[in-house]
């Protein structure tokens, strides 16, 4: 499919909204949050507001509301529901200021979680709108923070090169594991709720197991080394996806950390790539301003499982 061209800035960031994927949003360096149409690639909407650059976006499951992190050290909240009228229902400012890199909802989508610049991952309660919990622990900035799947506890990537796993209730740091021999640029969970896995700018993606936080394996060939947030995620069960520095989106075997594929089409780093299981379709987001989309081919044994 072809390129969604409209962003005046490269896209960091990328989101499906609704559990069947027709739309999806992006964030960008341009300010802007845009919803796209997945088929036509038509802009539906553009969100503005901020005042800087967007990190990191997230949509609650209902497509409903989404949640924007940005350079103005704020965190935003939007009604979407509307796309003619979209609007921003609440702004949410960190105290001490400093880029918000980070934004994702626990599973009961009950709270908004967020971290960035100043090192501190911060837990808002939607209903009271208030922050209710901040950890502290982390030596530099952290570049995500994500619930696990139960909900108890909180997984954080951070530049200081740790993983560090914080008890959601009390606010402790309840386990550190330093692995990566470089910032950790993002972390993510398997839908099963038994895998981590990890981006750093050592040039590597590593699967953990989250019960015993043992290391399982490392999948390597990407290029992640500079200034950028370079992220990775599950494809269902059996695949790993990543960007990177050369523009290119690689695929993984999961269990053999064979590339099954690279993907090119784009002209400038790829940030982000998220996978939609009910479409089949791939979404990755570049510093060439644009998104693509990737379609599921689902021959048996075919090694090109993915084309544009």
């Amino acid at each position: 499919q072809g390129a969604f061209v409209g962003h005046l800035g490269n896209v960091k960031c990328t989101a499906y909204i609704g559990t069947c994927a027709q739309l999806v949003a992006s964030g960008s360096s341009d300010n802007t949050i845009r919803i796209w149409d997945t088929d036509s690639a038509e802009c539906l909407a553009v969100l503005r507001g901020h005042t800087s650059r967007i990190w990191d976006i997230c949509v609650d499951r209902a497509g409903t509301t989404l949640i924007s992190a940005s350079g103005d050290c704020t965190v935003k909240i939007w009604d979407i529901r509307d796309l003619n009228k979209p609007q921003c229902l609440h702004t949410i400012s960190t105290d001490d200021g400093g880029d918000v890199y980070s934004v994702s909802l626990n599973p009961l989508e009950s709270h908004i979680i967020m971290a960035g610049y100043d090192r501190k991952i911060r837990l808002y309660d939607r209903v009271t709108g208030r922050m209710v919990q901040t950890f502290h622990g982390h030596d530099l900035s952290v570049a995500q923070a994500v619930a696990n799947p139960l909900g108890n506890l909180i997984i954080s990537g951070s530049k200081d090169q740790t993983i560090r796993f914080w008890d959601m209730m009390s606010g402790s740091c309840v386990k550190s594991l330093r692995s990566h021999l470089g910032e950790v640029t993002s972390v993510a969970t398997s839908d099963s709720g038994m895998l981590l896995l990890s981006s750093s700018k050592d040039n590597s993606n590593r699967l953990w197991d989250l019960r015993s936080l043992k290391r399982l394996c490392r999948y390597k060939g990407h290029q992640n080394t500079s200034k950028n947030f370079i992220r990775s995620g599950f494809v269902g069960d059996s695949l790993i996806v990543g960007g990177s520095e050369d523009g290119t989106v690689y695929l993984w075997d999961r269990e053999s950390t064979n590339i099954v594929q690279r993907l090119s089409g784009h002209q400038g780093i790829v940030y982000d790539a998220k996978w939609n299981a009910k479409r089949g379709i791939l979404c990755s987001a570049s510093d060439d301003w644009t998104l693509k989309t990737w379609w599921y081919n689902p021959q048996p044994n075919a090694c090109s499982v993915l084309d544009t």
